[in-house]
């Protein structure tokens, strides 16, 4: 064979570059602890069926720390039969600092349960695409935030590698899966009665331009007219009128819709959320509007700036539960799994009056 045809070697390493150090392993925490390699799974498995002492605990996690050790996430989950991943897709839109915290919490209160949170950037998926590269990961449970439409073949697909519970947050109930479901109707319907109630008979209702948060904005626009009674006029509070109308969350977008107002002929406007009740405020300030008089300002959210602008921003008020709670229904989901799948209803609404109304 010619010297050509050789199969090339691997080039040395460089003279003087450092060998990395061996991975360490249980075997080598259980020497350096002085106990059985058994016992070094089950303290840091936190096995709950098998008692320990504390000392021995204590000296089993030392030595893990001393030697960086860390237990192999996929070979635990083949001992167990499952993983303790949890997968909470990315938010696709802005969902402003009430689901934010609420998020926040939820995912502190899983790692308390020992549960792995796994973020995962499903941008562009549909859901059978979504539903495939989810399951990839071997979840236990997925939390869909709603922005990705599932079907019963989705969650199928989800159980069958694994997944011990589906959890689905928004309006509609997907077969198979449980329902967490945030009501937004509620909160434009608070918004329109507390602005009907204070005389307010033509309401603007701002729909946002950006993407995604439609999701939670075409909702509330039939909220407030379930209340307020559509254009033609029906329904409770029919001599009243909701006109939608498209806003982005920017200053320049505000100003355009601000200096305008007047040839609407509306006296009063629910502005989705706070931010965009504030952002539109300022405007209608800058184009000489007096705020309540000649336009009630309605918000929702109950943001703390809300309450320190000038006049004082009336919102309204959601109440979510705390992470803690929607985390032990995940827990209790996994824990006992069943073809039987709940409802929970996740929030209330209450308008809060203040001087902007």
């Amino acid at each position: 064979m010619s010297q050509s045809s050789k199969s090339p070697k691997p080039p040395a390493p460089a003279s003087g570059s450092p060998t990395p150090p061996p991975v360490p392993t249980s075997a080598d925490v259980a020497r350096l602890a002085g106990v059985s390699r058994a016992t070094v799974s089950y303290v840091l498995n936190n096995a709950e069926a098998v008692r320990i002492s504390e000392p021995t605990r204590r000296k089993v996690r030392a030595a893990a720390e001393e030697l960086g050790y860390v237990p192999h996430a996929a070979a635990r989950s083949l001992r167990a039969g499952h993983t303790r991943i949890v997968l909470l897709p990315t938010s696709h839109v802005p969902v402003g600092p009430l689901y934010s915290t609420f998020l926040n919490e939820l995912q502190w209160a899983l790692r308390r349960l020992d549960y792995t949170v796994v973020q995962y950037g499903s941008l562009g998926l549909g859901g059978d695409e979504a539903a495939r590269a989810w399951a990839e990961l071997r979840p236990v449970a997925v939390i869909s935030l709603g922005e990705i439409t599932l079907s019963a073949r989705n969650v199928e697909t989800l159980k069958r590698a694994g997944a011990r519970a589906v959890i689905t947050m928004g309006p509609v109930s997907v077969p198979g899966a449980h329902a967490l479901v945030m009501n937004q109707e509620e909160v434009g319907a608070r918004a329109a009665a507390h602005l009907v109630a204070r005389g307010r008979r033509r309401i603007g209702v701002i729909v946002p331009e950006e993407d995604g948060l439609d999701l939670f904005s075409a909702p509330r626009l039939a909220g407030a007219r379930s209340v307020a009674g559509s254009e033609a006029g029906s329904g409770p509070g029919s001599d009243a009128g909701i006109e939608a109308l498209p806003m982005a969350y920017t200053e320049e977008s505000a100003a355009a819709l601000a200096a305008r107002w007047r040839g609407l002929g509306l006296d009063a406007v629910f502005a989705y959320n706070d931010e965009y009740g504030m952002l539109l405020m300022r405007a209608f300030q800058d184009e000489g509007l007096r705020i309540p008089e000649d336009v009630a300002v309605m918000g929702a959210d109950d943001l703390l700036i809300g309450r320190l602008l000038r006049p004082r921003l009336s919102t309204v008020q959601i109440e979510m539960p705390t992470g803690d709670h929607l985390a032990s229904l995940v827990d209790r989901a996994v824990r006992e799994p069943s073809e039987i799948t709940e409802r929970h209803d996740l929030m209330a609404a209450v308008a809060v009056q203040r001087e902007s109304t």
